[in-house]
């Protein structure tokens, strides 16, 4: 099937599961029989600017040209776009302020049609976009896209077929300034970097976990970290055959609990069975230990906790994403160092070990499609060290 065709139904079958948008005051048999193809235009689109003063999370239609894609509250990159979630519109075509911009959430349904790593040429392009207006990046934006079409209604030429969304992206100029460095520079520049994101509440951690660690094969479930089997999403909670929060850089190593920032950061919070969470406790990460009965593949002692090899890189790279991201007046200093038994010090898991987890298990598919969805949807940052393995070398 042609991208042409791809595009024109991928269109009307995420319109016609969408309500259709409410109108300004008319007759409610006209109403009745509007059409819900995004192609048919039936009422004036609101201007970009508008659509900037009325973050009210009313359903509307945007008209504006397509400027880049946001990355972060205050960024939105005009090429080397890392993925097909975002797009960023603007009453003129080139606009650069961020303060004139929406900043419009593409879903899945739409991103193989109107993600600008798929479909580079739409730059410039002017669209009506049809969702509700309301944050998005902690910016004026347009979530919960319901259709996205050119505004002279025609379809965009087809640039061809785009890869699996799963595959790795170029962050493109996320990490500017890297360029070169290593040791402590290269951590304080990193630091600088992924400090710029959205903290999210402890009760907002539950939905982004159902939706960055959702299972690919099952949607209606998510992949449990430490026993690899699946869960469905609603069975979060805290009885025995429930998942629940794990934090990963256990939050009692360094007392920030479940504080908004390090206790709520998507990065190293995953989900896991509430009994095998409970097993591992605040234990450091080192290898060794009587094998998990519940969770087999992973080994516990007195002082320390090891992972299944299939997850051990993913573990210690988000223990270098916490020590970078948090430091000295980030409400706790998180740092590494070679010992266990940390206890309430804010250190987690001996150093030369999670090295070799993470030479030893490389970022995968899923680590990556993770790393992108909470850059996308819900903090605005991402782990480094997934994007550039090579990096935990540099650093340490």
């Amino acid at each position: 099937m042609s991208r042409t065709l791809r595009r024109l139904v991928g269109l009307a079958g995420a319109a016609a599961l969408v309500a259709v948008p409410s109108l300004p005051s008319q007759a409610a048999d006209s109403a009745t029989t509007r059409s819900t193809s995004p192609l048919v235009a039936t009422a004036t689109p609101l201007s970009v600017t508008a659509a900037l003063g009325q973050q009210d999370g009313s359903t509307q239609t945007v008209r504006g040209y397509v400027v880049g894609q946001p990355t972060a509250s205050d960024t939105v990159v005009t090429s080397g776009f890392p993925n097909d979630y975002a797009i960023a519109i603007a009453a003129t075509q080139g606009e650069s302020d961020t303060s004139k911009i929406l900043y419009v959430q593409v879903p899945s349904a739409l991103r193989s049609q109107w993600g600008l790593a798929s479909n580079p040429d739409l730059m410039g392009q002017q669209v009506d976009v049809t969702g509700a207006l309301s944050a998005y990046f902690s910016h004026p934006g347009v979530k919960g896209t319901s259709s996205i079409a050119l505004a002279d209604g025609s379809t965009p030429e087809d640039p061809g077929d785009p890869g699996d969304p799963g595959e790795p992206t170029d962050p493109g100029s996320y990490y500017s300034g890297t360029e070169g460095l290593s040791g402590q520079a290269l951590e304080d520049r990193l630091h600088a970097i992924i400090s710029n994101q959205t903290v999210l509440s402890y009760s907002q951690v539950w939905e982004g976990i159902k939706d960055v660690d959702e299972d690919p094969q099952d949607t209606s479930s998510v992949r449990l970290l430490y026993s690899g089997t699946t869960s469905p999403k609603t069975n979060n909670g805290g009885g025995v055959d429930n998942w629940n929060r794990e934090h990963v850089w256990a939050k009692s190593h360094g007392d920030f609990g479940t504080s908004n920032g390090p206790g709520t950061d998507l990065h190293h919070l995953r989900p896991t069975d509430v009994t095998v969470n409970s097993a591992r406790g605040n234990l450091d990460f080192d290898n060794g230990g009587s094998e998990n009965q519940e969770a087999p593949g992973n080994y516990a002692d007195g002082d320390s906790w090891e992972p299944r090899d299939a997850v051990k890189g993913d573990v210690a790279r988000m223990i270098f994403y916490m020590s970078v991201r948090y430091e000295a007046g980030d409400m706790v200093d998180l740092e590494v160092n070679d010992r266990v038994g940390n206890g309430s010090a804010p250190y987690m898991g001996r150093l030369s070990v999670l090295k070799q987890w993470s030479q030893q298990d490389p970022p995968d598919a899923f680590e990556k499609r993770r790393n992108e969805r909470i850059h996308a949807s819900w903090q605005g940052n991402r782990n480094p060290f997934i994007d550039h393995p090579e990096w935990v070398e540099s650093v340490w």
